[in-house]
């Protein structure tokens, strides 16, 4: 789950492994360029225009990331940000995967919120930690599903999207189970999806994403948290059985790391395993992006 027990399985982590991510480090890695330095550029890289944008919404208006190949239109991906919301390390992350040949857009989840979640957070720190607990308490399942809605049609209008090919998503921590309601929401639009250490994908309540499945029509990647598995060991067979039933194709995998592996400004970043969920996930969108 993305919790207050996991982030402090971050912290705990850290101390034992003897992560050099300390809190000075950390916060050196929020710098843009620091971040894109942080991960391997991907061969035959195309050129990319960055820009940020304004998307309105039945709420408000959301602030977005964009970025896309300079020339052409290709296939469209909304990546869901993790707890602590968009931030250099998702700009960048963005960025990469608009290099491998995606219009991607990363929104800032947060902006419902009076005074928005500050960028920098220390996520070594428990006061930082909290405010991202706090935050994610501010969205819900229909929240998410208002922002799919929106965001997904924001990305229909943008020049640089191939409308005829399937759009992807990607989610995070608290991101995974928004692909999961953007995916039932849009079965029209989405084609393929990637959950990393995403929490609360299987619950006990009535509006738990995995019972969302058979409304789908998306392949998906579901790379899950050595933690979360060990906290929740049933969860990945439900995701299993429920796919199947759906007749969708999933990747589903526990990865030896913590929740919250991917990021690379995360305490517990794993380059090794982070690219490996990466190779994974560019695998499934070049088959299901079509």
């Amino acid at each position: 789950m993305c919790d207050q027990d996991s982030l402090h399985d971050m912290e705990e982590y850290q101390k034992k492994a003897g992560n050099d991510l300390s809190r000075r480090r950390f916060g050196a890695l929020t710098a843009g360029a620091a971040m894109m330095a942080a991960l391997p550029r991907a061969a035959n890289a195309l050129d990319v225009t960055e820009s940020t944008v304004s998307i309105k919404t039945p709420d408000g208006t959301a602030s977005a990331y964009l970025a896309h190949p300079s020339t052409g239109k290709h296939p469209a991906v909304l990546i869901w940000p993790d707890a602590f919301g968009l931030r250099p390390s998702f700009r960048a992350m963005g960025k990469r995967l608009a290099e491998s040949g995606y219009t991607v857009l990363v929104p800032n989840p947060y902006y419902r919120m009076a005074t928005p979640l500050p960028e920098g957070l220390n996520l070594s720190a428990d006061a930082d930690r909290a405010q991202g607990i706090k935050a994610m308490g501010t969205l819900s399942p229909q929240t998410h599903v208002i922002d799919a809605r929106a965001f997904t049609t924001f990305l229909d209008t943008v020049a640089a999207t191939d409308t005829a090919k399937k759009m992807g998503t990607t989610g995070y921590c608290m991101g995974g189970p928004m692909t999961m309601r953007t995916a039932a929401e849009r079965p029209d639009r989405i084609g393929a999806a990637g959950s990393f250490h995403g929490g609360g994908l299987v619950t006990a309540n009535p509006d738990s994403p995995h019972l969302l499945i058979p409304k789908m029509k998306a392949a998906y990647l579901f790379a899950i948290a050595e933690n979360d598995d060990k906290n929740q060991p049933d969860a990945k067979t439900v995701l299993k059985d429920s796919m199947a039933k759906a007749k969708l194709p999933a990747e589903i995998e526990v990865y030896g790391a913590m929740h919250g592996w991917c990021p690379p400004d995360m305490p517990v970043y794993n380059q090794a395993l982070a690219e490996k969920a990466w190779t994974r996930l560019l695998a499934t969108f070049k088959t299901a992006l079509v």
